[in-house]
């Protein structure tokens, strides 16, 4: 099977085609640095970063861009309200969100552009939309005319007559409250560039049209987000790109929604979590696991032990590679069980492939058992290719190799002892030496670890307070 995608504006699965054989191009709206990002914000980088990542495996040369929004009425609102240059805040939570994305595992994109770099190409693109008829400036602002655009909704699936901007009730110049802001006229205090129509700052729709034709064309492969951005946002762009001449995305892409108490995840509705709390109690690596195993397009509903079952659910995965190489010797990257690829190239369907991933566990757990080295062995390598594609590879990040710091080579550290023991009390059981497994047993519980036996051998996890 071909690898097959969603796309939202046919709302149909289709085979992937690329515009150019062997290359991948791909734009991920990323983050509007307002904050501190939270699970929510995440969960669209990983997603892509899976896609990204089963591409590369499938062959092609994968061109990913993910952008920087770091202007923005809520950058600059908040700003104000801390009392700080609004440059300095986009890039105080820039920052942040990239130590987010590396301490999660997430590939560097190809490029990581920002909004602010690219006001000569917004301007540009205003000039070919005002040229053509589909766009009009009043007293500094400049608008898209949907009207002028006539399969405008495409994306969205909405009726024209039921839109909403939401761009509030300062409708100034507007010739139709339906139309959109392209360009804001400058006002005291807020950051401006020059432009034909006057000084101002550029519309968010706009940015993100200028980015990704800039880096990948005029037409390109896939343009991906979240489910918040398919009106108006993407519905904004893929009017204004087409109005202007441009192709634009041939695929579209969105990833479902983190929440709680079946509210999406928000700073607005004051119910988020951010990364580093989050990695108190989890591991980088097991908050990933928890956030790539749901299917991109189902809604993940936050919960503490939801996220507990998951990192039990991977340290199996763990347990079983570092048993392989302590008894065996060491595991190497194999192939990938056929399963797990069908799974990927249907809409990148992770819990089918998580599936897969387990039920090898199961199998070399018992081949391990029985003696079967070789088996265990092969099964441990496949594991490592498929976990590889996931970004959740047991050994690379025990290497480090994705970062987490200090607290997450402690973390390691504890992870190599525990699973030390419990491979002694393993041998001890099969032996049928139980008053040395039951010490061993003893031995964690004291040090505050709580051990599980499950089918798929022994998991554990900290107890409460230690």
């Amino acid at each position: 099977m071909s690898l097959h995608l969603y796309d939202t504006a046919r709302r149909e699965l289709r085979e992937f085609r690329p515009q150019r054989a062997g290359t991948a191009s791909i734009y991920v709206c990323g983050a509007t640095v307002q904050g501190v990002p939270h699970v929510g914000h995440v969960r669209s980088g990983l997603d892509f970063d899976v896609l990204r990542r089963w591409l590369a495996h499938s062959g092609y040369d994968v061109l990913l861009v993910r952008n920087v929004t770091d202007i923005d009425d809520k950058i600059l609102t908040k700003a104000a309200a801390a009392g700080r240059p609004w440059w300095e805040w986009a890039a105080t939570h820039e920052r942040a969100f990239a130590a987010a994305y590396d301490a999660l595992g997430c590939l560097p994109p190809s490029v990581e552009p920002r909004a602010t770099g690219h006001v000569t190409e917004m301007v540009e693109l205003i000039e070919r939309l005002i040229e053509g008829g589909h766009a009009y400036a009043v007293d500094g602002d400049v608008y898209f005319a949907v009207s002028t655009w006539p399969s405008y909704g495409e994306l969205s699936g909405q009726r024209i007559d039921e839109m909403e901007q939401g761009e509030g009730s300062d409708t100034r110049g507007k010739r139709d409250a339906r139309d959109f802001t392209l360009w804001k006229a400058a006002k005291p205090g807020e950051p401006d560039w020059p432009t034909p129509w006057g000084r101002g700052r550029p519309g968010w729709h706009l940015e993100c049209s200028a980015m990704a034709t800039h880096y990948l064309g005029p037409r390109f492969d896939i343009h991906g987000g979240g489910l918040d951005l398919v009106f108006p946002h993407h519905e904004n762009e893929l009017a204004q790109s087409r109005a202007a001449g441009d192709g634009f995305a041939e695929y579209w892409m969105h990833n479902a929604w983190v929440t709680m108490s079946g509210a999406k995840m928000s700073k607005s509705l004051g119910n988020t979590l951010t990364i580093p709390a989050v990695l108190e109690r989890v591991r980088p690596v097991e908050l990933r696991y928890y956030l790539v195993a749901p299917h991109y397009r189902s809604t993940v509903e936050f919960s503490e032990h939801a996220l507990a079952e998951a990192a039990a659910a991977y340290r199996r995965i763990e347990a079983f590679v570092h048993r392989v190489h302590d008894r065996v010797g060491a595991v190497e990257v194999g192939r990938i069980a056929d399963a797990f690829a069908a799974a990927m190239d249907d809409d990148v369907a992770t819990p089918a492939a998580l599936a897969e991933v387990h039920e090898t566990v199961r199998r070399g757990n018992a081949a391990l058992d029985a003696g079967e080295r070789a088996d265990a062995l092969a099964a441990a390598s496949a594991v490592r290719a498929m976990t590889g594609v996931l970004g959740l590879d047991p050994v690379v990040w025990a290497d480090g190799a994705t970062g987490g710091g200090a607290a997450d080579a402690a973390r390691q550290a504890l992870s190599s002892l525990v699973e030390s023991l419990l491979d002694q009390r393993i041998r001890a059981r099969g032996e049928r030496d139980f008053a040395r497994a039951d010490a061993l047993r003893d031995e964690l519980t004291a040090a505050g670890v709580a051990v599980e036996d499950t089918a798929d051998g022994p998991t554990w996890s900290l107890k409460d307070g230690a």
